[in-house]
């Protein structure tokens, strides 16, 4: 991998753990403010936050690979 592509995954890593921060907030919003009645809300937010997540793992492992082969 090019040191170019190498600071593009970079960017991209700290996009996602944003991102994944992003939903991470809005869960707690949901637990904090709108839990009981707000519970139907549970099932969309929880899969968006996982996916967000694993979505910011998987391109962090993506980078120490490419960066211990570097």
């Amino acid at each position: 991998m090019t040191e170019e592509e190498i600071k593009d995954l970079e960017k991209e890593v700290k996009k996602l753990k944003r991102i994944s921060q992003e939903w991470a907030s809005q869960l707690h919003d949901l637990v904090e403010d709108r839990l009981p009645a707000g519970y139907e809300e549970i099932p969309g937010i929880a899969q968006s936050t996982y996916d967000a997540c694993k979505a910011w793992a998987d391109a962090s492992k993506r980078l120490s690979a490419a960066t211990a082969t570097a």
